[in-house]
């Protein structure tokens, strides 16, 4: 069985300003160098005015050792253009970034992104050697209404159909996908780790069946919706679960470094 390294990302949605951040990455920093967690992955997504920042406090950090990912919350599947407000991945590469987030749920629902959009967005993000984070899950409603499998089927199914349409080698590329059911984002609502489990094989599942059986092997799956220090070891015990991308629980230095250091 293929040995998938553990990923914890930090969402930090529209959050912190120049003093909390350096405040923040301080007391991270100080925190991480302490910590016994080893090989395992770390990646922040942080608002775009503050990548700078970050990419230059975390580099000695990274460069000791830690894989740290820097990426940008959403990108526009062009290159280049007049779209006012918007980010390339091209764009993103400049600056340093090594991955991004695509589809989120809040991007999905404020913005109106469709699933075409999100694997255009996902396919321009691996066309310039970013990770993409892709997102996918199911609302309250959908969720009472039984229809988890068939909305993550029709999420994931189009996002490998067009990244494996536009791959020369019919082979699925390194992507991460994190279910985060919306019920449970930012509600303090989780997914026990029976329900986060069930849905991250029904998509290793669709995975195998798209690309194959090494590709579902390879393929991280991320579990995020309210995570923090107090349910993380028992979603992460979980054998599809290879880590978290986390919101809320982020935003406090102390809180995330926890999660590292019981699930890394």
């Amino acid at each position: 069985m293929t040995e998938r390294t553990r990923l914890f990302a930090a969402n930090w949605k529209m959050n912190l300003e120049a003093a909390q951040v350096d405040q923040y990455l301080a007391r991270f920093t100080a925190g991480l160098r302490e910590s016994a967690s080893n090989g395992i992955e770390l990646a922040f997504y942080p608002s775009a005015i503050w990548l700078e920042r970050l990419l230059r406090e975390l580099t000695q950090v990274s460069s000791a050792g830690r894989s740290i990912f820097i990426g940008g919350q959403d990108l526009h599947p062009e290159s280049a253009g007049a779209h006012t407000g918007d980010l390339s991945g091209e764009q993103l590469v400049s600056a340093g970034c090594t991955s991004v987030l695509c589809g989120h749920s809040e991007r999905r629902q404020d913005h109106g992104e469709d699933d075409q959009l999100v694997a255009a967005k996902t396919e321009a993000a691996l066309r310039v050697g970013l990770l993409p984070v892709v997102c996918v899950g199911e609302s309250l409603e959908q969720r009472e209404g039984g229809q988890t499998k068939d909305v993550l089927q029709r999420q994931v199914s189009t996002i490998l159909e067009t990244v494996l349409r536009t791959t020369e080698t019919q082979q699925l590329p390194p992507i991460v996908i994190a279910y985060e059911p919306i019920w449970a984002i930012g509600t303090g609502r989780t997914a026990t780790p029976d329900l986060a489990q069930d849905a991250h094989a029904a998509i290793r599942e669709l995975i195998r069946t798209a690309a194959g059986v090494e590709a579902a092997r390879a393929t991280r799956l991320l579990y995020g919706g309210s995570v923090k220090p107090g349910n993380c070891e028992e979603l992460i015990a979980e054998e599809d679960v290879d880590g978290f991308l986390i919101g809320g629980a982020s935003l406090d230095p102390d809180s995330f470094l926890d999660i590292i250091s019981r699930c890394g």
